[in-house]
């Protein structure tokens, strides 16, 4: 799958510079500034053929969150960093689009708990000064495919601003969890067995998230 998602990313790329030497003259090029669900972005566009656009732009955006819940201190720092490269294919005369592609995938959540009371692991009951602080970190596939659908054209040679809109999803798979701890039974084989299966059902409660939906909305410019 990661080799076939590859193949699109340098796909896009290739064709964008095919596009650039043959078709120079065919269409516009614009930018578009845009705040969706994979972050606040920048995008580049530029028409390659007549009903065809090629899109690279990247996504970000940080979220740090601290708080205590049933005696369990913790924080929560979310990190989406994402840089797509798509292709639009415009079926109609006007600006609805269909949309396929690749997102590197960077999206990553870090967490750290601190237990204050006896906190269960796996099937077991640890005290606090066992567990110490219980730090994790959850990602996906490095390589995403993307479908969707959207508006506007930012490579059109009707208007110089607009705006864009997409509504799509991104195929990023089961999550990737780690989990350590760093309280006195940090090393001790029958805590990590149980450290285990906590992430096991982690990554089962987590697996609904292997589709992202992405929704966007910019300002684009011509030039």
């Amino acid at each position: 799958m990661k080799k076939r998602v590859r193949f699109i990313l340098v796909g896009v790329i290739f064709i964008s510079f095919l596009g650039n030497q043959a078709y120079a003259d065919s269409g516009g090029t614009g930018i578009a500034v845009k705040a969706s669900t994979l972050g606040a972005g920048v995008e580049l566009t530029k028409q390659i053929f007549p009903s065809i656009n090629v899109r690279l732009g990247v996504n970000g955006y940080d979220y740090e969150y601290s708080g205590k819940k049933r005696e369990i201190d913790y924080d929560i720092d979310l990190k989406l960093f994402s840089a797509a490269g798509l292709i639009d294919w415009y079926p109609f005369s006007g600006d609805f689009r269909l949309t396929a592609g690749a997102l590197w995938n960077g999206n990553k959540i870090d967490l750290q708990a601190k237990p204050m009371t006896s906190y269960i692991i796996g099937d077991t009951t640890y005290t606090p000064s066992q567990v110490g602080s219980l730090k994790g970190s959850i990602e996906f596939n490095s390589v995403a495919p993307y479908a969707g659908i959207g508006w506007g054209n930012a490579a059109s040679k009707s208007r110089k601003w607009g705006i864009t809109f997409d509504l799509g999803v991104v195929y990023q798979g089961s999550p990737d969890i780690t989990l350590t701890a760093d309280g006195t039974l940090a090393s001790n084989a029958a805590f990590l067995a149980e450290l285990e299966k906590e992430k096991l059902r982690l990554e089962d409660s987590l697996d609904e998230y292997e589709y992202y939906p992405v929704v966007s909305l910019g300002i684009y410019y011509r030039f």
